[in-house]
């Protein structure tokens, strides 16, 4: 025969205090699990709404990001020109020569500046990443002047609608703000390739094109066509492909608060092993009870064990509570790849909270199954003996 349920939720209920503060060393061990995997969540999303499923990025081989790729203009005529590429509706190819480097914009709210990215494109290099003014106007070619995405302006105020930047061989005019469905666009500062590349002395080698294939189908024949082509020496993947690879920047951050969860943890389930040793030897005499009415050993041990699966599901669930209004959070993280900052926000999937309760649970199960056993092992008499 079981004991009841209602046996154990009553024990908790009793043990206000004790309960109270073992639930609450638990919810903060999962709160900093749950934390650590929306900060990565939130990067993966970031970078993966960043790509488009029918974009092919370029880039020279061997190079693993933009910034460091030496992509040249005849290369990218030869790319332009292969088969399975998307046109527009003039006939123009979808396929933007891009160059890409790292500023610091610094100022009085934040003097030691922000590295963020610039990229020089063309005007069908915004179109392919579905751009669109949110204040402003675009820039104008052949000019010194910029678009800021959404995020970089709203973090940045130096970077705001009519601010002036100063980089490469000038001072650059933001006269717009745009906005986009893409994250890291939200985060970069647009402007004209050519103006761009010759400001920065890279007026013949650039960093990537981006090319936008005809359709799904198209998609893999192109990308091969380009990586098997020895003439131009460059390396083609998905740019879904590419920007997955970056989200790399989350991993340290990732792996040191793994480590910090794994050590609160352990201190977490002798917490809980103490909590219930601790029941164990105040309520002798209700064991002793219970082997009276005819409960046996395994009940005993069941019951127990059962009581702290209780315990740190109520941890569990709190910590998830605390971590929830991280989805609010707008953070800013620097990209080990490309050495600028990357705006994302937090998610707390019900994966992650599922995790965070799992780890609750395993925390309470190795925390109680030692006194538990302890419990069921007692003897009848000695436990009568106390009482």
């Amino acid at each position: 025969m079981a004991i009841p349920l209602a046996y154990n939720l009553r024990n908790l209920a009793v043990r206000k205090t004790t309960t109270a503060m073992t639930a609450l060393g638990i919810a903060l061990t999962v709160a900093v699990l749950v934390a650590i995997l929306a900060l990565v969540e939130g990067l993966r999303e970031a970078f993966r709404a960043s790509g488009h499923p029918l974009h092919v990025m370029v880039l020279r081989k061997g190079s693993e990001s933009e910034l460091v790729s030496n992509f040249s203009r005849a290369a990218f005529q030869d790319v332009r020109a292969k088969a399975g590429i998307a046109r527009a509706p003039g006939g123009r190819a979808m396929a933007s020569l891009e160059v890409v480097t790292v500023i610091n914009i610094a100022g009085a709210s934040n003097p030691e500046g922000t590295n963020v990215t610039l990229r020089g494109l063309s005007p069908v290099g915004l179109e392919m990443r579905d751009a669109r003014v949110a204040a402003g106007r675009w820039f104008s070619t052949g000019q010194r002047e910029v678009v800021v995405g959404a995020t970089l302006a709203r973090r940045n105020p130096e970077a705001g609608l009519g601010k002036s930047l100063r980089f490469g061989r000038g001072d650059w005019r933001v006269v717009g703000v745009v906005d986009t469905d893409r994250a890291t666009a939200r985060n970069e500062i647009f402007g004209d390739v050519n103006q761009v590349s010759a400001d920065f002395n890279r007026v013949e080698v650039l960093s990537s094109g981006l090319l936008r294939a005809v359709d799904a189908a198209a998609l893999p024949a192109l990308i091969r066509d380009i990586n098997d082509d020895r003439r131009l020496n460059c390396s083609a993947q998905t740019e879904l492909d590419y920007y997955a690879s970056q989200t790399r920047a989350g991993r340290p951050i990732q792996y040191v608060g793994m480590v910090v969860a794994i050590i609160m943890a352990v201190g977490s389930c002798f917490a809980a092993m103490n909590t219930m040793y601790a029941a164990v030897a105040r309520r002798v005499r209700e064991i002793g009870t219970l082997r009276v009415l005819g409960f046996s050993r395994l009940s005993i041990l069941l019951s127990f064990f059962a009581e702290s699966l209780l315990l740190s599901l109520l941890g569990g669930l709190l910590g998830c509570l605390l971590a929830l209004p991280l989805n609010a959070v707008t953070a800013g993280i620097g990209n080990f790849v490309t050495f600028s900052e990357v705006a994302f926000r937090f998610r707390v999937t019900p994966a992650i909270a599922a995790t965070g309760v799992g780890l609750a649970l395993l925390m309470g199960a190795l925390g109680g199954l030692f006194p538990a056993r302890l419990a069921a092992r007692k003897e009848i008499l000695t436990a009568l003996r106390e009482m």
